[in-house]
């Protein structure tokens, strides 16, 4: 079993509980906004969203239809009503662009830490499905969602496989010649 330094220093572990002032700041300014939900779908919501903003600005801009994209994933995979997703994709683009690189990582652990059996697998998918909401996933935004497949603990296999579904999509296939 691998222990992080943090754990090994504090005690802890990945997967316990965030405690209420820990973790990411960004998710817990969304989780507030989530007022009515249990803390802990709150909690799921608000990373996931925030994981979808950071792949979604990889190429450094979130596009309209990458927030349009943002919404429609968390209502479907959040439970949430469209104008409640667009209101948290909102926050989590806003979020991403004023805190950064180190904010992102701390929301992609949260998400880790909150996350059952398959889910990031499934936001693996949607983290493909909204870089390539333009029709094309360039370099840039496939070696985000690579990095943030390696700190979801998802395989090579399990990145490879998703990715091939997006085949026709890659830049980097079309610009060789080989998107066929």
């Amino acid at each position: 079993m691998r222990v992080s330094l943090l754990d090994w220093l504090t005690g802890g572990s990945d997967r316990a509980a965030a405690p209420t002032g820990g973790g990411s700041r960004a998710v817990r300014e969304i989780v507030e906004r989530l007022a009515g939900m249990p803390p802990e779908t709150a909690r799921w919501v608000a990373s996931f969203a925030m994981v979808l903003g950071r792949a979604a600005r990889a190429d450094l801009a979130i596009t309209g239809d990458e927030l349009e994209a943002m919404a429609a994933v968390i209502a479907s995979h959040g439970g949430l009503e469209p104008e409640r997703a667009l209101l948290v994709a909102e926050m989590a683009a806003h979020r991403n662009e004023l805190l950064g690189a180190s904010e992102d990582y701390l929301a992609t652990r949260e998400f880790r830490r909150v996350a059952a059996a398959g889910d990031a697998e499934r936001l693996l998918h949607c983290l493909f499905a909204v870089t390539a909401v333009d029709d094309s996933i360039s370099l840039r935004e496939e070696e985000e969602v690579r990095q943030i497949a390696t700190e979801l603990g998802i395989e090579h296999a399990g990145f490879t496989a998703v990715r091939a579904r997006f085949r026709e999509k890659r830049a980097v296939l079309r610009n060789s010649g080989h998107a066929g």
